[in-house]
């Protein structure tokens, strides 16, 4: 079993939160695979935005 960082974990739920603002339980409900699908998702909206 592969333990991730508490740091990477808090980075990616503030995220996540910051732009679709999701509530933190929502945000945990995701698994990681989940969690960074969506991050590259905000991060290819930003980038057509920016």
């Amino acid at each position: 079993m592969k333990v991730y960082a508490s740091a990477n974990l808090r980075s990616e739920i503030a995220y996540i939160a910051y732009h679709f603002h999701w509530s933190h339980d929502e945000i945990l409900g995701l698994d990681h695979i989940q969690r960074r699908t969506y991050i590259k998702q905000i991060n290819q909206i930003n980038q057509r935005l920016g």
